[in-house]
């Protein structure tokens, strides 16, 4: 069946508005007012821990929430009338559940959707009902959301993965936007910056990539591959070679720039890299209207005029020209994206095959035993997950405490006043990073303010009740529209919806606002204080953990394309795991700074050194993935192809060993022993370099990736000063 070119971000709102409006049939036809929060709550409980999943995985997920959430509401409903219980209770939920998210994705979003339960079973806690009612409703609230996911799956199972396939093409156009800036002539003393843009673009293309292969993973565990999934799974893998061969760096693009200023030839190939990112994003658009793709034809064009203007060039190039044959494999590249994306729009029977170079491995250790393992090796105090559970359970009971104190004051039933929002705020502002939640706190509390001053005003109006549960079913509904790209936005209509529901009950809300305020203040005030103080997670304390990993990953990379190179081509699973892992070390990197960049100040004195590790690092990448590029045009029948890699190899292996080891070797190893020895490896070489294109290449392109290696090592020892640097 061919999917409906509707907007994904409504199909995904689908569940929350079908669920919602169900409820308020049934709140008006029943009468049933007063259960109106609890039953609300549960179904963005479920919407929560609503996963991007096959059929089968969402009936398993579902088993595991209503397990989850029945014993994390009980328990606040058994405690919730004794102090030193019910803070007990949230103190160990709020450790326990944070600390699932050690297992993987799957158990952090269920396990935070089941702290959020928790909260909202005090949110709408009734001492005059019994016991189980508060319970029964908040799951069948989710009950009623997970049969409208279900639903909406079965109408649309191909949509999500599709909408990310078109959000990865959306990523890779912006890249190669940020590549063809290199081809800029005029603007070669700004070459770092470009390079940081384009680092930074490259997180973004990781990211979507990423999400798009747990989307595909979930669609593919069968032993029946659907062949619309078969055709995504095509798309992904262009998209990776097209990103491979876009990474690629043949020539120093500075130097290349200023001697090619004058040549149309530049200007060809920064215009071809532009329309190449316009096909991409006409792809993507296509995908997300489900029609037809085909390629531009001025695309086509730009194509054979750059070759053209090579074969010109090449012709009246002088001995002080950039040889040709450098030029000629970088716009090999190039081209070479032109007819991946020229054969998008039909692929053939083979690019279909099921077989083990089409398979996906997942981000994840499944299972549950995978999952002890990964909680096991993080149950220490020098884990960040760790930690941040103990912050959580901290953060809970400090707000359980001062949730007493206040009820002191107010002891009336179900008094507004009883600051429960308290603990709501703190739980979803706390975020495992200072700068994470310090951008949650200000997003927080503009969306509050704003929605209590709208929400408050509303049952000024004298709203009926098919108005006020007109208003929460859309408030609810645009809370998960925004809930993952605008919080503020989010907050706002979540805090209209909660007032609509008080309201709904037959409680005054119109003094709602002051209250509510100083509950938000008081919620971020803690989780900020929380994040500040408590093992405060400052990215500058892990540059050099994580840029040690980045570069040593790269090592995993270059060993994976030189047993392509050995091998021939086979772009297994093995080989883009390595490159995958390259790239996803590679983007925590440039998180790493990025949050740094949000830290305060005097903790921003490692920024610059940061940056300057981002950029050797993915120099280093793409000096790699130039070497991955070329690995279908190796030839090895030839003797002096023989023994060019024959020393070739070896080198290449020196300089992964280099790059494996170089953040614990001391200065004495890292010169004395491996890097003398690779620049005479690289020497030998070089008198071998001549006898074909091929071994120009080769060797080119280590010798690129061996001037790093220098740089690289004194990032990453800044206290130690390599003295012969001409060694």
């Amino acid at each position: 069946m061919k999917t409906p070119p509707i907007n994904t971000k409504f199909i995904n709102s689908l569940p929350v508005l079908l669920s919602s409006s169900i409820a308020c049939i049934i709140v008006y036809a029943y009468h049933w007012s007063t259960y109106f929060s609890p039953l609300f709550l549960g179904i963005i409980a479920g919407g929560l821990v609503d996963l991007d999943n096959g059929l089968t995985g969402k009936l398993k997920n579902l088993c595991f929430t209503i397990v989850a959430f029945t014993i994390s509401s009980l328990s606040v409903q058994l405690t919730f009338q004794h102090p030193i219980g019910i803070t007990l209770t949230f103190t160990l939920l709020a450790f326990v559940f944070t600390f699932l998210g050690a297992a993987g994705t799957r158990f952090r979003t269920i396990a935070f959707g089941t702290l959020a339960v928790a909260v909202y079973t005090t949110l709408t806690h009734d001492p005059k009902a019994p016991l189980y009612m508060n319970s029964l409703l908040i799951l069948c609230g989710t009950l009623l959301y997970s049969g409208a996911a279900l639903l909406t799956h079965i109408l649309f199972p191909h949509r999500p993965v599709q909408d990310s396939m078109a959000n990865s093409y959306t990523a890779l156009a912006a890249y190669l936007e940020a590549k063809a800036e290199f081809f800029d002539p005029d603007e070669v003393e700004h070459l770092e910056e470009r390079q940081i843009t384009l680092a930074m673009s490259n997180t973004r293309v990781i990211e979507a990539f990423n999400h798009t292969r747990s989307a595909l993973f979930y669609r593919m565990r069968g032993q029946h591959r659907h062949p619309r999934t078969a055709k995504m799974l095509r798309y992904y893998f262009t998209a990776q070679d097209i990103h491979e061969r876009i990474s690629s760096s043949h020539v120093h693009y500075q130097a290349f720039a200023e001697q090619m200023k004058h040549s149309d030839l530049i200007f060809r190939l920064r215009r071809l890299l532009r329309l190449q990112a316009r096909a991409c994003r006409e792809f993507a658009e296509c995908l997300r209207k489900n029609t037809e793709y085909r390629i531009p034809p001025k695309l086509e064009r730009a194509t054979q005029a750059a070759d053209q203007s090579l074969a010109y060039y090449a012709q009246h190039s002088s001995e002080h020209s950039i040889a040709p044959y450098r030029i000629q494999r970088l716009l090999d590249n190039i081209t070479h994206v032109s007819m991946q994306l020229a054969h998008l729009g039909n692929p053939t029977l083979e690019d279909l095959e099921n077989n083990d170079n089409t398979r996906i491995q997942s981000a994840e250790s499944g299972g549950f035993k995978g999952a002890w393992r990964s909680m096991k090796s993080q149950s220490s105090l020098h884990s960040p997950v760790f930690r941040h559970a103990v912050r959580m359970a901290l953060i809970a009971s400090s707000c359980c405490l001062l949730i007493e104190l206040i009820a002191k004051e107010h002891i009336q039933d179900n008094d507004l006043s009883l600051g429960y929002w308290i603990l709501l705020t703190a739980v979803f502002v706390c975020q495992p990073n200072y700068s994470a939640t310090k951008k949650r706190l200000i997003q927080r509390i503009l969306g509050t303010v704003a929605g209590v001053l709208v929400g408050s005003a509303l049952p000024t109006f004298n709203l009926n009740l098919e108005t006020e549960l007109a208003i929460a079913a859309v408030s609810v509904t645009l809370f998960f529209l925004f809930r993952t790209n605008k919080h503020s936005f989010s907050t706002f209509f979540i805090t209209i919806q909660a007032i609509m529901g008080f309201s709904i009950m037959g409680m005054d809300v119109t003094g709602f606002f002051i209250p509510r305020v100083l509950d938000t203040l008081s919620g971020c005030l803690i989780a900020g204080c929380a994040v500040y103080f408590l093992w405060p997670d400052w990215k500058y304390l892990s540059l050099d953990k994580t840029a040690a990993a980045a570069i040593s990953s790269n090592a995993g990379y270059l060993t994976a394309v030189l047993h392509e190179l050995h091998d021939g081509i086979s772009d297994n699973v093995q080989y883009r795991v390595a490159r995958r892992v390259s790239h996803d070390k590679a983007a925590a990197l440039s998180s790493t700074l990025s949050d740094m960049s949000g830290e305060p100040e005097k903790h921003g004195s490692r920024l610059a050194d940061g940056f300057q590790l981002l950029k050797i690092n993915y120099s280093i990448i793409s000096y790699i993935s130039a070497l991955g590029a070329y690995r279908n045009k190796i030839q090895q029948d030839t003797p002096q192809a023989q023994e060019f890699l024959a020393q070739f190899y070896p080198a290449a292996e020196q300089a992964a060993r280099i790059l494996q080891h170089a953040a614990s070797w001391q200065e004495e190893e890292f010169v004395e022993r491996e890097w003398k020895d690779l620049q005479s490896r690289l020497e030998n070489l070089r008198q071998k370099a001549d006898c074909d294109t091929q071994s120009q290449v080769l060797w080119q392109q280590l010798v690129m990736l061996a001037d790093l290696l220098q740089p690289c090592y004194r990032a990453l020892h800044p206290s130690n000063i390599i003295t012969n640097s001409n060694s």
